[in-house]
Parts: C-alpha cells; sequence; structure tokens
C-alpha cells in the first residue's frame, strides 16, 4: 500500500480514537467520568463489533463536552460498558471487572478458590432448581484435605436449595467459607444423604496439568493427558509433560479438555506445535479484528495477525510429537482456545474429538488498562478498572471458524452421573472409547436408561475463566498510538 493510504489509515487511528472527541475549545473529561472515558475510547478503538454500535460511531461526538454528557448518563462504568455491547446473543463473553489484579490473576490461573471444580446443571428440564457435580479436585487445596471426590453431588449450600438466582452469592460472594450438602441420585431423584462437606476459600494457583501416564494396550502406548486451562505461565511445564511422553515412545495421544474453558493463543499455538512438530513455520490460526484495526496491520504489518506454529518457548525448543493423527476428549464446556487447538490442528492432522459438543467460542479479548495505549504501562493511578472485550474472531489457516454453535464431535457420548469412574482409569467411558477406538475394539455403548441434564455453568465459567485471550494487542499499533 502506498505510504499516503498508510498515513491516512494512521491518523483515523490516532485521531478518532484518543483525540476523537477533542477540538480547540474543549475540556478533558472530569475525573468522576475518567474511567467511563477510558471504556468509550478503548471500546471505540478494538470493540469487535465497534460498527454495529452506534454509540461508539467515530463520528458520533463532535467534541469532548458531547462525549461527557453522554457518559454521565450512565452511573456505573459497568452500565455504559454494557450499554455499548452489541446484543447478547452476539456478544456473550465481554467483561469488565474493577480490579485488574484479580484479572491478571484468573488469566494466569490464580484464584480465591477452596479447590472444587465442579458443573452446575438444572435438576429438570426449565427447572430454576440446581444441582452441583465435583468434575476434579484441584491438588494441594483445601478439599484435597477433605472427603469430597469427583462424581460427588450437592444440591445446597449452607442449607439453602441451589437456584440460578442465588448460586452466584451461595457460591461466590463475599464469604470464604461455605458448607457443600451433598446428595445421592438415584432414577432422577436427588436425595440429601446428610453429609456435609465445609470449605475454605484461599489464594490457589491450580497447575492446568492434572494427569499425565501412559497406558499399555496391547501394541499401543496411549499418552493421556488431562489439561484444564491454558495458562501461559505453565507452558515450560508442560512442555516437560510432552518431552516424558516422547521418552517413554508413545504411539497415540489423548488430550482431555473436557473441563478446559480455554486462556492463551500463544499457549494453544505452542501446545498445538508440542502435538505435531512438523509444521514449524505455518499458519496455525489467523486472526479477524474490527475494519479500523484491520486496515492498520493490512497496511503495515499483515503477518502480526497470524499464529505461527513454533519450534520454541522463548529459547527452550519444544518438545514434539510429530503426530499425524490426535483423540480429544470434550465437554459443554471445553471452550476459546480447547477450540481454537481443534479447529487449528483440522487443516493438517486427522482429529478425533470424543464427547459432547463445545461451548462454541470463535472469540478472543485482550485487557485494556486505562493508559495512553491502553496496556499496562502508564495506567490511571485513580482506579483498577479494566475491559476483557471481544476484540477478534479466529480461523484456522483455511479460513474456518463459524463454530459458535460449539464443534460436533467425531463420536458423540456424553459424561454420565451415574458413571463418571475415575480419571484416567481405563474404564472411565470417554477415555475407554477412545482407548477403543485406536486399538479398533470399542463402540459406542452409552445405555438408554441415562438422565442428561441440562447443562447450566461450571466453576470456570463463572469465575471468567472461559477466555481466549492475547496477552497484549499484536505489535505495531500500540506503538503508533503512542
Amino acid at each position: 500500500m502506498r505510504t499516503t493510504a498508510k498515513i491516512t489509515i494512521l491518523f483515523i487511528l490516532t485521531f478518532f480514537v484518543l483525540q476523537s472527541c477533542q477540538d480547540n475549545d474543549d475540556i478533558a473529561p472530569p475525573i468522576s467520568l475518567e474511567i467511563h472515558d477510558f471504556i468509550w475510547k478503548g471500546m471505540n478503538l478494538y470493540y469487535l463489533w465497534q460498527t454495529d454500535v452506534p454509540n461508539l460511531s467515530d463520528n458520533r461526538f463532535a467534541t469532548q463536552k458531547e462525549l461527557n454528557n453522554f457518559l454521565s448518563g450512565y452511573s456505573k462504568p459497568e452500565d455504559l460498558f454494557n450499554a455499548l455491547r452489541v446484543n447478547s446473543t452476539i456478544d456473550r463473553f465481554s467483561w469488565i471487572v474493577n480490579d485488574y489484579l484479580e484479572l491478571e490473576g484468573a488469566l494466569q490461573g490464580t484464584t480465591n478458590n477452596n479447590g472444587v471444580d465442579f458443573g452446575l446443571s438444572r435438576k429438570s428440564s426449565g427447572s430454576t432448581e440446581l444441582f452441583g457435580w465435583v468434575r476434579y479436585i484441584i491438588p494441594n487445596s483445601d478439599a484435597s484435605t477433605k472427603n469430597i471426590k469427583r462424581g460427588d453431588i450437592f444440591t445446597a449450600v449452607n442449607g439453602t436449595q441451589l437456584t440460578i438466582n442465588n448460586y452466584q452469592s451461595l457460591l461466590f460472594g463475599s464469604n470464604n467459607d461455605y458448607t457443600l450438602n451433598l446428595a445421592d441420585l438415584n432414577g432422577g431423584a436427588f436425595t440429601p444423604n446428610g453429609k456435609s462437606i465445609a470449605l475454605t476459600k484461599t489464594v490457589l494457583d491450580e497447575n492446568p496439568i492434572l494427569l499425565n501416564t501412559v497406558i499399555n494396550s496391547g501394541t499401543h502406548k496411549i499418552g493421556y493427558l488431562v489439561y484444564n486451562a491454558f495458562y501461559a505461565n505453565y507452558d515450560t511445564q508442560l512442555n516437560s509433560a510432552f518431552e516424558t511422553l516422547k521418552t517413554q515412545g508413545i504411539t497415540d495421544f489423548v488430550l482431555d479438555l473436557r473441563y478446559n474453558s480455554g486462556g492463551s493463543v500463544l499457549t494453544a499455538t505452542r501446545l498445538a506445535s508440542m502435538i505435531t512438530g512438523q509444521f514449524t513455520g505455518q499458519v496455525f490460526a489467523k486472526q479477524q479484528w474490527n475494519a479500523k484495526v484491520n486496515a492498520y496491520y493490512d497496511a503495515n504489518n499483515p503477518d502480526a495477525l497470524k499464529n505461527i506454529f513454533t519450534d520454541k518457548i522463548g529459547t527452550t525448543s519444544i518438545k514434539s510429537l510429530n503426530l499425524s493423527k490426535i483423540y480429544i476428549l470434550t465437554s459443554k464446556s471445553s471452550a476459546s482456545a480447547s477450540e481454537l487447538l481443534i479447529n487449528g490442528l483440522k487443516p493438517y492432522i486427522t482429529v478425533v474429538q470424543i464427547g459432547d459438543v463445545t461451548t462454541g467460542k470463535n472469540v478472543g479479548s485482550i485487557t485494556l488498562y486505562d493508559s495512553p495505549t491502553f496496556g499496562k504501562e502508564n495506567r490511571n493511578p485513580n482506579h483498577r478498572y479494566a475491559m476483557q472485550p471481544i476484540v477478534l474472531k479466529i480461523v484456522n489457516s483455511s479460513g474456518f471458524g463459524d463454530y459458535q454453535d460449539g464443534l460436533i464431535p467425531t463420536f458423540e457420548l456424553k459424561e454420565s452421573l451415574e458413571n463418571l469412574n475415575v480419571l484416567g482409569n481405563t474404564t472411565e467411558p470417554l477415555l475407554s472409547l477412545a482407548i477403543g477406538k485406536i486399538t479398533g475394539t470399542k463402540k459406542i455403548a452409552q445405555p438408554s436408561s441415562i438422565i442428561n441434564y441440562d447443562y447450566f455453568k461450571d466453576s470456570k465459567s463463572i469465575n471468567g475463566q472461559n477466555q481466549m485471550y492475547l496477552e497484549k494487542a499484536p505489535e505495531g499499533l500500540l506503538k503508533a498510538l503512542e
């Protein structure tokens, strides 16, 4: 593109975003509106659906004073943020926090947590009453010292029945201590069994690598990895887990993403490179931003919006398995970076997906701070608000990314509360099916008597950990705005 066109694009970005509402007669936003001002300007620049929101239009406000008048109509930053989003059926995942320290921790696996990772479902179709079930216990947590395990069911907290209206306050309220009231499930009936587990939340770091083992079945050495989040600060440990599998000479690989709600795009790219290894330098995924951001990168650095298979984590060599086929276990909770991994691998190797249809999160976010470039540098010291708006859609190297209704498994087998079994046990239904498909000895056999309960939410999605995010915007744009 000619230099004149590049200058025009840069002018549009800098003028309409950082100076879009200022002229010689204008005033700066008052301190009472500085959070609101940050929200509008960040959304105006980065929000994926910016052109679909009239109040985010570049020419919506002629002066800062006009913008201030608009912003003053919203008493809380959260109200403004939600008003600037498109319909919730389109944007299901943008969010805002009043303390970016908690957000940063959650994106790296640090949460206020008692160690019970759980799912929530309705007791029956359309019911407002909920029940929870333990998916796994986080090691080194308070729950790991208590008599509670995978498969346990709870219907009440502190003696109060869980409902769609109170689950948030009961399970994620300000009180770090609560008691889960357990129940038995028999033929669709939930019966309190008199057992209660008192739990305490602490600041907990969760290693996403829950289980890494090798299963011998006939002539097959099957690697099995339970991986529960894409946390970039654990990437070197993930690489070591792959080195262990490689050293043991596995012939096949089962990756369990049932409880993995996503995380870092960088980690997904690295994991794809560990699984393969023969595609270094090729495109794993491509990012599609809004028109303004795309225009900038198309003119200046189109490769910045590509995620490339790599052979390094920093200076450390990736321990690749060079697989041409992988078996991936999924559930309704498998989201964002988990789906990115599956979709990104499909143009290159055979992906056998076993389990349930995934969440359908084909969009990603970045953390925006109140700073001159919306990055971490020079953040406004007067508050800790930050946004995690959806800023991009992601597609694979073939250009496919339309899986907003979820990725459909090759072999569908939903988890049964009547037979969850132990993770890693070869008789656990989903793993057993994967082993059977690898060895050619297993068919799907899910009894017709099993009751499937309507999935509602899970602990990770409630904690805001169902993200697919970039650590920062691609190089170039923020520097151009400085």
